[in-house]
């Protein structure tokens, strides 16, 4: 039987791009019982990268869990705004390659359950979350899907390998839709499909925290 954390002496590290996400997962935070560092990395894969790195050279981030989230956009026919994203895995990015098989999430199964607990009345899709260095509009989005992707984003992919190029440690990707193949969005926050995610977004920190407690302690 593996030991597990309780305590969280295991920091948590919540990383999104957008002031908006910040805005969201820091208010959720208020009523979460545990704690994390929202850290907003700024927009695309290069600043994820880049922010990751300088975040995770805290000493006392330096086992940090990491999660990536924020908004996404859904590949999948059917998928509504305000549905939520588990990644099996992450692929895609900045310097990937055909062959790269992507970043494995870690228990992705007890965080899709807590997050069904935490958001009741919402769909979680559970598969591969790729990444891409632009927003993904009609042909491209199914064409990603048609290669096994649910959805897309700019930055968790590249966010979830710097967390393990620099170190061991567990790491997950939940992301809300806001856009999706029947409800593209030009602007986030705009239109009611923005609203939903939003509110969404604001109430997954419980499933985190769940999902963060029933880790592993890291060795030291």
């Amino acid at each position: 039987m593996r030991d597990q954390d309780p305590t969280g002496s295991r920091p948590l590290l919540i990383a999104c791009a957008l002031a908006i996400e910040r805005l969201a997962l820091r208010t959720g935070a208020r009523g979460a019982q545990g704690r994390a560092t929202v850290l907003r990395t700024g927009m695309g894969p290069g600043n994820a990268a880049r922010a990751l790195g300088a975040a995770l050279a805290d000493p006392s981030l330096r086992d940090a869990a990491v999660i990536a989230s924020g908004f996404c956009a859904g590949l999948a026919p059917g998928m509504r705004p305000g549905d939520l994203v588990v990644a099996t895995r992450t692929r895609g990015g900045e310097h990937t390659t055909v062959t790269d098989l992507g970043t494995l999430c870690i228990e992705t199964s007890a965080l899709a359950d807590a997050l069904a607990r935490a958001v009741p009345g919402r769909r979680v899709h559970t598969g591969v979350l790729i990444g891409s260095a632009h927003v993904v509009r009609g042909p491209e989005r199914a064409a990603l899907h048609a290669g096994g992707a649910i959805a897309v984003d700019m930055e968790s992919a590249v966010t979830l390998r710097t967390a393990l190029r620099v170190g061991p440690r567990p790491v997950a990707a939940v992301r809300v839709v806001v856009d999706a193949p029947e409800h593209e969005l030009v602007r986030i926050g705009t239109v009611r499909g923005g609203i939903s995610a939003f509110r969404v977004l604001r109430a997954v920190l419980p499933a985190f925290h769940e999902w963060h407690r029933s880790l592993p302690l890291p060795r030291r």
